[in-house]
């Protein structure tokens, strides 16, 4: 399976590409799209929506793994990011891919064991769980491909498929 995990943002969207087969994991690609301070917001939200486009046709993703988001201050922040993310949606909608949403807690559990795992954690299991030798940067990547293992752990799991049922 083809997993496309994204860490939404407006300035930084972090993306990793990963297969996920019989347990095991291989990246495909991993970066960031980004967009400049000074440009028109909606200009900056077409920027996203293109690249993800073509991030989709060129890898051709089976499924997205999006972050839920989560805000408990600067709400102007938030809605600038939930238009980023509602963008993100649009284009994996556009592109037929199934969506699937995390929230941070779901990812640290799936990819540390630990719910209230701290990011430094978080990135040095990304790092060993796809043999690579750094931690991606930015961290909105790692934060991405952590979004993509998170997908592939809940993917086989008895909540994947109480939830695919729950679906029909």
């Amino acid at each position: 399976m083809r997993i496309l995990g994204i860490d939404p943002g407006y300035a930084i969207v972090g993306y990793g590409i990963i297969d996920y087969n019989g347990g095991s994991f291989s990246i495909v690609s991993h970066g960031a799209v980004t967009t400049c301070a000074g440009e028109d917001f909606p200009k900056r939200l077409k920027c996203i929506y293109d690249d993800l486009i073509f991030l989709i046709d060129k890898y051709r993703p089976e499924c997205i793994s999006i972050e839920r988001l989560y805000f408990n201050t600067n709400t102007a922040t938030a809605i600038d990011v939930a238009q980023a993310r509602g963008v993100i949606v649009l284009a994996a909608e556009t592109k037929g891919l199934e969506i699937n949403e995390y929230t941070p807690l779901q990812v640290k559990q799936s990819v540390t064991g630990y719910g209230r795992a701290q990011k430094h954690q978080v990135m040095d299991m990304v790092k060993s769980l796809l043999k690579l030798k750094a931690v991606p940067k930015p961290d909105d990547t790692a934060d991405a491909l952590a979004l993509a293992i998170c997908h592939a752990h809940y993917q086989g799991s008895v909540y994947s498929k109480i939830y695919t049922e729950a679906k029909r």
